[in-house]
């Protein structure tokens, strides 16, 4: 079961100029702000900044599905002749992420909150 899309990553090269231009964009500062990953929340939406994107496959901005159980969606899409870039991997307290690509190219990420653990 899917909860929709309510999280997008977007890969980027240089973290304090996206940081810049998505804080002008969205009007808030970033929930989370590290090295390796910031998170701000707006609209109802989370968007993410990656700067090892480039490096993991990310050619662009990767839409998260919110499922109930990533393993066996995951599963499903690879049945359906995905290809895993990002098998499941914990990315801290729980949450769960994992994306794909599809046969034309294109990335779909799935994340399963640590509530539907």
């Amino acid at each position: 079961m899917t909860a929709g899309l309510q999280t997008i990553i977007y890969p980027v090269k240089d973290l304090d100029r996206a940081k810049a231009l998505f804080r002008a964009l969205l009007e808030v500062e970033p929930y989370a702000d590290e090295s390796y990953y910031v998170g701000f929340k707006a609209a109802g939406q989370d968007v993410g900044l990656d700067p090892n994107g480039h490096s993991r496959g990310m050619t662009g901005p990767v839409p998260y599905w919110h499922v109930s159980d990533i393993r066996a969606r995951l599963a499903a899409l690879v049945e359906a002749g995905a290809d895993v870039l990002q098998d499941v991997q914990d990315v801290g307290g729980g949450k769960l992420i994992a994306f794909v690509k599809d046969a034309d190219g294109n990335l779909v990420g799935l994340t399963q909150d640590p509530a539907s653990s």
